[in-house]
């Protein structure tokens, strides 16, 4: 089933210490003053911060719903989402990546086991918490990546 604008209105702001703004006529979404995503409800779109591996990733496992932004904004990550050609799931994912991105590091760390669907992340890849990657060192890597 394909997403809506009020979809995207309603995850982004589940997400921890997220708010709603507007920049250039379109409603966006921050965190710790940083966009995150900016929803084009005439387009039926949003446009999400991502580092550039995840981009290329969500871009790779569906095509039809990922887009780099043309130029250098792309290049730097932001990325078109079609709502209309991804599930629920997919978006919540994209959002959850976008605000990790833009997030403080202390807010991240703070939330470093948030995730789209925990019970089923950790049951897909094994992990249990004696498994599961420290936070210290999911904080590392959004550090580095910076």
């Amino acid at each position: 089933m394909p997403c809506l604008p009020e979809d995207v209105r309603a995850l982004a702001l589940m997400l921890p210490e997220a708010v709603e703004g507007a920049h250039q006529g379109h409603p966006d979404f921050r965190v710790g003053g940083r966009i995150f995503a900016t929803l084009w409800t005439e387009e039926d779109r949003v446009v999400v911060k991502l580092m550039p591996e995840a981009q290329a990733e969500m871009v790779e496992a569906s095509p039809e719903g990922f887009e780099p932004v043309p130029g250098a904004w792309g290049s730097r990550g932001w990325t078109s989402v079609d709502l209309f050609a991804v599930e629920e799931e997919v978006l919540r994912g994209a959002l959850l990546a976008a605000w990790k991105t833009a997030a403080p590091l202390g807010l991240v760390t703070r939330f470093a086991a948030l995730a789209v669907d925990p019970d089923n992340d950790r049951q897909e890849s094994g992990e249990t918490p004696d498994t599961a990657s420290s936070p210290a060192a999911d904080c590392d890597e959004h550090q580095r990546r910076r």
